[in-house]
């Protein structure tokens, strides 16, 4: 019987870890729903992480098991096994092969980083226009030029190219305090707990912390930065699905660190304007109802309230006042 050849049993293995590898690395569920423009671009460079990390553990673990089948001791056999010096071709291809694949996964994460936001050198000057506006940087940017200076740079995340010098479509201050997020609407005064968004807006998220460093992480998002005590910070992105999504602090924080969580709820344009709407009269109220110092108030208005509970009418209680 002809013995099969070791080069077609390597072609016939490799072969079968490639269609494995590659089903396993595109039909997991370890990430979560995709909820952003910049989830695909992530879970696309992560599955070819993946299809790659699958391959080599089935290589190295594969060749473990044959030789523990093929090479094991056999009972009565004591003697020593054949002496191995080296093997300079195996050698240099278990080396050059991981090299290749880490230069080529670092190429594609760039192209990943920059479609997702860009670098932008860190002397490069910016007017404050410009960095307002734009999709973002991925690397700090200092925010001086000849006709405007700021006290801090600005670091930046942006949606994508496309979104280069147009401003977003909203925006939303975010202050990250020990252990929670604030959310300020500058437009509407709005002052929330939870970050509501509309579907398929370009938001852009301007972060702060008082206190220590923050880390404003949306799983879903597949978006992370950094927020940083005197050092403002920008996220921008663009929601694709409606639904209430987790926010997580992924940054160290304090003792409370792991409760630092809130969530962003990403709504309909209709449900987005009937909360704004609902909020804006809610907050206007509250404010009313603050300002109003009842010390300064005269004993009718302070008493108009209650004339109904009272038994009175309006006229008596005129009456009663003036009297008094």
């Amino acid at each position: 019987m002809q013995q099969v050849p070791v080069s077609l049993w390597t072609l016939v293995a490799g072969i079968v870890v490639t269609a494995i590898s590659i089903w396993i690395g595109h039909n997991h569920t370890l990430l979560p729903v995709q909820a952003s423009q910049q989830a695909p671009l992530v879970d696309g460079f992560f599955n070819v992480m993946f299809t790659i990390a699958i391959a080599l553990f089935l290589v190295v673990e594969g060749t473990i098991v044959i030789f523990l089948v093929k090479y094991r001791r056999r009972r009565g056999d004591d003697t020593d096994g054949l002496p191995v010096e080296g093997n300079l071709p195996l050698e240099v291809f278990w080396t050059a092969i991981p090299t290749i694949i880490v230069l080529c996964l670092g190429i594609y994460s760039v192209d990943v980083f920059n479609r997702m936001g860009g670098f932008e050198a860190v002397d490069h000057p910016h007017s404050v226009a410009h960095v307002n506006h734009a999709s973002g940087s991925a690397i700090a940017a200092t925010l001086n030029d000849t006709s405007e200076a700021t006290t801090a740079p600005k670091i930046g995340f942006g949606a994508s190219p496309s979104t280069e010098g147009k401003p977003a479509d909203l925006v939303v201050d975010v202050k990250g305090i020990q252990y929670a997020w604030i959310f300020n609407y500058p437009e509407t005064g709005i002052t929330s707990g939870e970050l509501h968004i509309p579907v398929g807006a370009d938001v852009q998220l301007n972060l702060s912390a008082s206190d220590v460093i923050h880390s404003f992480w949306v799983p879903n998002f597949r978006l992370k930065q950094d927020a940083l005590p005197g050092i403002p910070t920008q996220l921008r992105f663009v929601a694709t699905k409606p639904g209430t999504y987790p926010v997580v602090c992924a940054e160290l924080c304090g003792g409370y660190h792991g409760s630092m969580r809130t969530q962003v709820i990403v709504h309909t344009p209709e449900e987005y304007q009937t909360w704004l709407t609902e909020n804006q009269v809610a907050q206007k109220q509250n404010s009313q109802i603050v300002a109003v110092n009842p010390a300064e108030l005269s004993t009718s208005e302070f008493l108009a309230p209650h004339v109904h509970d009272m038994g009175i009418s309006a006229a008596t209680l005129k009456s009663l006042v003036i009297g008094h």
